[in-house]
């Protein structure tokens, strides 16, 4: 689960629950800067701890598998990135990378 996902959720199962950061993480035994650092999307929660977390709101984790077509679209870039070096290719998720960070500060 991508942490944004998992920031939400834990947000959204605790407001449901009527729940501060500091009753949820008491309730779970844990400190309420983690639960801070999830809901702000800081750090991605393992399956355990989201479980957890879930569990002491009222709330219980399931997952399901569901097939995902593929956008075509998002495939249109794969022949030019093959013909890349290593080197170029790495570049190249740094330039990415870059952007997203910049993104996000926005």
């Amino acid at each position: 689960m991508p942490p944004n996902h998992a920031a939400q959720l834990l947000a959204d199962a605790r407001a449901r629950a009527g729940l501060s950061q500091r009753q949820l993480a008491r309730k779970a035994g844990t400190a309420q800067s983690v639960v801070a650092r999830i809901e702000l999307g800081e750090t991605s929660p393992s399956w355990a701890t989201l479980s957890r977390l879930l569990a002491a709101a009222g709330f219980t984790l399931a997952a399901a598998l569901k097939r995902r077509r593929a956008d075509p679209q998002e495939l249109d870039d794969v022949p030019r990135i093959l013909k890349l070096t290593p080197e170029q290719r790495l570049i190249e998720v740094a330039r990415a990378s870059a952007f997203v960070s910049a993104a996000r500060r926005v």
